[in-house]
């Protein structure tokens, strides 16, 4: 993912990333389960390290229980496969679209109005 931080500042970026999903669950999001499914962050550097732990203590004022996110060495990264590319745009109309996507994007559109076009 890139973004120009003159628009949007990395920490509202990292907000929302705790904003769209439970971070208190561990290894699971909702009913998918399995260590795919973990909050995990990979910073690339020491300063960035600082900024995503600095996220996650503003995401534990908010919410309830211990955040299960882990800071986790970068390593190699690859690109998702096509059909992943896009998903709700390409499939607005598809079952986990509408029951779990939608809402989703609805709340991160609530709490970030200020960053929308």
């Amino acid at each position: 993912m890139t973004f120009d931080e003159t628009l949007v500042p990395s920490e509202v970026i990292l907000d929302a990333f705790f904003t769209m999903h439970d971070p208190t669950q561990v290894n699971r999001q909702g009913n998918d389960v399995g260590t795919q499914y973990r909050s995990a962050m990979f910073p690339a550097d020491a300063n960035q390290r600082s900024v995503f732990e600095a996220a996650i203590k503003r995401a534990s004022e908010w919410w309830p229980g211990e955040i299960a996110t882990t800071l986790e060495p970068l390593g190699e990264v690859f690109a998702a496969e096509e059909y992943h590319q896009d998903f709700f745009a390409k499939n607005p109309t598809q079952g986990y679209c509408l029951a779990v996507a939608v809402p989703k994007v609805n709340k991160i559109r609530a709490a970030f109005t200020a960053y929308l076009r």
